[in-house]
Formats: C-alpha cells, sequence, structure tokens
C-alpha cells in the first residue's frame, strides 16, 4: 500500500513541471512567429509607403508641358476643287469613267470643302509619285512649321534633346528625322525617333513616346513632328476600296514643343494630364480592315474593308474604359458600374449607361477620318453639336490631314477662343492596326489673339458654317 501511494505521488508531482514545461515552449514558439509576422508586416507597410512616396514623387515632380504648337497652311495654289480634282482624274488613263464617277460620289459625301490642299506633284498629270518629289513634300510640309514654332517660343534647333517625326506611308533613307537634323544642324547627342505605318493615330503616339522619355531625363525640350507625305500614297488603280483615299485624304503638318522644365509651366498652354493607348491587331478581322497591298495589277494601295467602322467601335471601347477610370468622377463610375450589373443579371434588354464625359472634358479633338467615323464616334460618347464642331469644321475647311488634324482641330478652338484656364482637351486619334490613343491636355493660362495666326487665320470668321450632317442636323450658331 505505501510503495503504491508514492508511486502514484510520484506521478502527480511530476504532471505540473511537464505542463509548465510545454506550456513555456508553446509560448515561445508563438512569440517567435508573431516576431517574424509583425517583422514581415512592419517591413511590407514600409515598403508600401517607400512606393507611395516614390511615385507621388515620380508623378509630381516632372509634368510634361505643351509649350505651343503650329500647323502648316499650305500656299493657295495647292488649293484642290472638287471640278479640278475630277477633272484631272478623267485625264489621267489609268482611271476610267466608272472609277471617275465612283470618286465624284465620295467627294461629295466626304464632308469637305472646296478649298482642301494637294501637293504639287499630285497636281501634274498623270500624279508625280517618285521618290525625289516626296522629299520635295516633306521640305514643303516640315520646315515652315519647324521655323515658325521655334520663332514663337524662342527655342533655338541647338536646345531640342528630342526628336520624333511621323509619318504613316513614307519612310525614306535617311530617316525623316535625319532630314530635320541636317536641315537645323541639331546636335550629335539628339534622341531622334521616326515612327511609321502608324496611321492617323501616329500623332498621339508620338506625344505619348516623348512623354515616356521626358519620364526619364530632365529639363529636356521635345520636338515632335507629325504629318502625312501624300505623293506616295496615290492609287493608281481601279479597285473601289482604294480610291477611297485619293478622295479624303489631304497635305497637313504640326510641329509640337514639349518640355519638363518646371520654369516653362508659366510660359506653357497645357500640361499633359494623362494618355492612354489600346490597341486590336491580335484580332484578324481588326488587323486587316485597313491595310496596304498590292491589287490584281500589282498597283499599291490601302484597302478600307467594309466593316471598318464596327471595328472603329470595338477599337474605341477599351480606351474609353481605361480612360473613365481614370479621369470619370466617382458617381460617373458608380452609375456605369451599377448599369452593367443590372444588364447581366437584372435586365439583360436594357441598355448600358455610358458615363457622360462632358463631366470633366470640356473640348473634343475627334477623328477626321470622314464623317461616317465621327457620326459612330459621337454616337457611342453620346456628344453634342458642340463638342463635335471642330471635328466637322477641320475635315470641311482642310479634309482629312490624318495624324495632324488633332491639331487643327486644337487650333480651331484656340482661334475661337474657347479654351479657358483649367479646361480640359481631349485628343482622342485612331488609325490602321488598328490602334486608339487618347490626350488629356489642363489648359494652365487664357489662350487669346490665335485667330489673326495659324492655319485658321483667313477663314475662322466663316466657321461655324451649317453642319450637312450633325447628330441633330441644325446649325452650329
Amino acid at each position: 500500500m505505501e510503495i503504491n501511494h508514492a508511486l502514484r505521488f510520484h506521478t502527480n508531482s511530476s504532471l505540473p513541471s511537464r505542463l509548465l514545461s510545454t506550456l513555456t515552449l508553446v509560448i515561445l514558439v508563438k512569440t517567435i512567429f508573431l516576431i517574424i509576422i509583425l517583422q514581415k508586416w512592419i517591413l511590407l507597410i514600409s515598403f508600401l509607403v517607400l512606393i507611395f512616396i516614390f511615385k507621388g514623387y515620380f508623378l509630381n515632380a516632372s509634368p510634361v508641358y505643351l509649350v505651343d504648337f503650329s500647323c502648316f497652311k499650305p500656299p493657295n495654289f495647292c488649293r484642290v476643287s472638287f471640278s479640278a480634282f475630277l477633272e484631272h482624274a478623267s485625264m489621267i488613263e489609268c482611271f476610267d469613267s466608272e472609277s471617275v464617277a465612283f470618286m465624284s460620289r465620295i467627294l461629295t459625301s466626304s464632308g469637305q470643302s472646296e478649298e482642301t490642299y494637294l501637293p504639287p506633284a499630285l497636281h501634274s498629270i498623270p500624279p508625280i509619285t517618285n521618290q525625289e518629289e516626296s522629299v520635295k513634300e516633306v521640305q514643303m510640309v516640315l520646315f515652315p512649321i519647324v521655323e515658325d514654332l521655334l520663332s514663337k517660343t524662342g527655342v533655338s534647333p541647338g536646345d531640342i534633346d528630342i526628336l520624333i517625326v511621323n509619318c504613316s506611308g513614307f519612310c525614306p533613307s535617311p530617316s525623316l528625322t535625319s532630314v530635320i537634323i541636317n536641315k537645323y544642324s541639331m546636335r550629335n547627342d539628339i534622341k531622334s525617333y521616326n515612327l511609321s505605318g502608324m496611321g492617323c493615330s501616329a500623332g498621339a503616339i508620338a506625344i505619348d513616346l516623348a512623354h515616356g522619355i521626358l519620364k526619364t531625363h530632365k529639363n529636356f525640350y521635345a520636338l515632335v513632328l507629325s504629318t502625312e507625305i501624300l505623293s506616295t500614297g496615290w492609287y493608281s488603280g481601279h479597285e473601289r476600296s482604294k480610291l477611297l483615299l485619293n478622295c479624303l485624304f489631304r497635305m497637313g503638318s504640326a510641329a509640337i514643343l514639349l518640355t519638363n522644365k518646371k520654369e516653362a509651366k508659366k510660359s506653357s498652354k497645357y500640361k499633359l494630364f494623362c494618355t492612354v493607348r489600346t490597341q486590336r491587331a491580335f484580332e484578324d478581322n481588326a488587323y486587316f480592315a485597313a491595310f496596304r497591298e498590292e491589287d490584281s495589277n500589282g498597283k499599291l494601295g490601302v484597302t478600307l474593308k467594309k466593316d471598318l467602322l464596327q471595328v472603329a467601335g470595338e477599337t474605341l471601347k477599351p480606351n474609353i474604359t481605361i480612360l473613365g477610370s481614370k479621369i470619370l468622377s466617382l458617381l460617373e463610375k458608380l452609375r456605369h458600374g451599377i448599369s452593367i450589373i443590372g444588364k447581366r443579371y437584372i435586365d439583360k434588354t436594357r441598355g448600358t449607361y455610358v458615363p457622360n464625359f462632358k463631366t470633366v472634358i470640356q473640348h473634343f479633338c475627334l477623328p477626321t477620318s470622314g464623317r461616317p467615323v465621327i457620326k459612330e464616334i459621337v454616337k457611342g460618347l453620346k456628344l453634342g453639336d458642340r463638342e463635335v464642331e471642330a471635328a466637322l469644321m477641320t475635315l470641311h475647311r482642310f479634309g482629312n490631314q490624318s495624324s495632324s488634324s488633332l491639331w487643327y482641330e486644337l487650333a480651331y478652338m484656340e482661334a475661337k477662343e474657347r479654351v479657358k484656364k483649367g479646361d480640359k482637351v481631349w485628343q482622342l486619334g485612331m488609325g490602321s492596326g488598328p490602334k486608339c490613343n487618347s490626350l488629356v491636355w489642363e489648359c494652365l493660362r487664357p489662350i487669346t489673339g490665335e485667330s489673326k495666326k495659324g492655319p485658321w487665320a483667313d477663314s475662322v470668321h466663316r466657321y461655324p458654317i451649317m453642319a450637312v450632317d450633325t447628330p441633330r442636323r441644325r446649325y452650329f450658331n
């Protein structure tokens, strides 16, 4: 009995010490684990704080300013009326009567006036489309705007750090940037870029490229030149889908001076608010919607497919979705989101709410690819006469000038003295590929006195004219 009691006592007395040791070990392990977790969280939080600080620093340290821009005003001897265009076309052997009749119908429904311009090479019979004439056209459309822009900004060619030239159809060797560098004896360390084959959206792409470079280089000037050389794009065959470009594209070019110099804020016109680039080249149907190729007789031209408008709408949608997420108010985002949920889960027949971009954007520069494209964009964004006026008037006065059209539209708004300090301007570029590119600018100062200079100096007083195909078919004024 005594032995049993002793054994029982020994066993009971050892339990508390073992339990205490176990609990101590568990607490120690948990403490170590908690310290490790806390250290990781502290490191993570510190890392996020640093990212936030550096992100804010880099976003706010070097904004990109648009100092000024210039647009080319072609000389009067380049002007081409409908009758002159068709008379010349009928005298060119490669066009039969059906081709001339087709181009006549396109011209009369294009939305252009009788005052658009073609280069001298295309006034010849037959048109001259060789390398020499194309180089002459380059000199004609680019040299004057470079000189005008540098003159009014007080910047010398030697001050330019970045040069970007975009021209879709003409890509000579040496490049167009080399032509400019040679002409103005620019520095040997200038960063030059030549963009080709990117269509009407290339002007906006060039600005986005300059913006990206200016992010990594301080106190730089960037000169961007946008144009299209028409003498190389002339089509001399019979396929109607390729004849469209002969009727729609006209002379134009623009020079834009950008900088990230802090002291330039006071004198600059605009600050770049945001950019968005999207494309749909991954889809075959979209990729071939506008395609440069030879016809059955070996004649080179750009084919515009019948589903081009549908492709344009599909290309525009993702771009404005991303742009809306960046600039729209929370209320507009909620309305759009609720409408999508309602359409998906409640009533599939109901429409989706289109965000009102006019709540944050005061001025719109839309593609001047033709009235059908403009109508499609206006319909998709639910814009009115006032918002589409600059695009339609630019198309009427100058035709489709490809990548430089957006700057003629902005010049129109400035000539009308509509852009006020604090206003935001949306430039929307769309081109072959297909690509869609958005630039949003914020006006930094009152812009006055532009009606007496620039491409609209001799005609802005006549505009707006009666819009033959506005959303509500009425007078703008």
